[in-house]
């Protein structure tokens, strides 16, 4: 009985809660405004010094059909790499691009509920551009974003293969995602209105290319250990590739 008041209360919420668009600005440009002539390139790597905390065994007991599925799993919030290298950085172009506004990607950004977790766990999209969020799992979920300045939404996801499409109207670093029948699971989305980030891998780096000359302020976020801001200038068809970002255990 409980299972099926779950059930009814999701899909009140996927009645209420979701929104396919919120946007009423103008249409964003159909053309690139920077010049490729001229463009350059700032890339890096994020890195962790410190012994890393260990990762923390998530409980899945609630769920049977999580359970059967993730048996041991553990949260790692802290992931790290060889040679340092940090996993599930967000990192960005927080200023500097004046009023210059960019195409909106025609491919949409994943968010997957599988296996008991949000995947992937860190996700940049553009404004505008389409985040297609999927249930992969036999068991159900409901993707609850809890935002500051886009608006708050909760769909309910009772079904296997349920999908729900997406979009945010302004940006925001970063929109935080739950589920409120899983407390364990966790996502965060970094919302831009330009195509200049990005979320480190194994190997730490970043790469944003196709930067017009100029000084900007780049960013690291990380979901336990903060953020970090350095300034990054380069001239007309420059690279910069030794931005570093050095995260320490707390």
């Amino acid at each position: 009985m409980l299972r099926l008041v779950a059930v009814v209360l999701a899909l009140a919420a996927a009645g209420c809660g979701g929104s396919q668009s919120e946007s009423n600005a103008p249409p964003p440009p159909t053309t690139n405004p920077v010049d490729p002539a001229t463009a350059g390139t700032i890339a890096g790597r994020v890195t962790f010094e410190g012994t890393a905390p260990p990762g923390q065994p998530i409980r899945m007991d609630s769920d049977p059909n999580c359970a059967r599925q993730s048996s041991g799993a553990t949260e790692q919030q802290v992931m790290v790499g060889a040679n340092g290298a940090l996993q599930n950085v967000f990192v960005y172009v927080k200023d500097g691009l004046g009023t210059l506004r960019f195409p909106v990607p025609t491919v949409a950004a994943v968010l997957d509920q599988k296996g008991c977790v949000y995947t992937p766990r860190v996700l940049g999209v553009q404004v505008g551009q389409a985040m297609e969020i999927v249930n992969s799992d036999p068991t159900l979920h409901n993707v609850h974003a809890v935002p500051v300045s886009n608006r708050e939404f909760n769909m309910g996801y009772p079904i296997q293969g349920m999908k729900h499409t997406h979009t945010f109207s302004t940006r925001e670093v970063m929109v935080p995602f739950k589920c409120d029948v899983h407390g364990w699971m966790r996502a965060w989305v970094g919302v831009l209105d330009h195509p200049y980030y990005g979320v480190t891998a194994a190997d730490g780096g970043f790469t944003f290319e196709g930067l017009p000359p100029g000084t900007y302020t780049v960013e690291a976020w990380h979901e336990s250990l903060g953020t970090q801001s350095q300034t990054v200038t380069i001239g007309a068809s420059e690279t910069k590739g030794d931005v570093a970002f050095v995260f320490t255990a707390t």
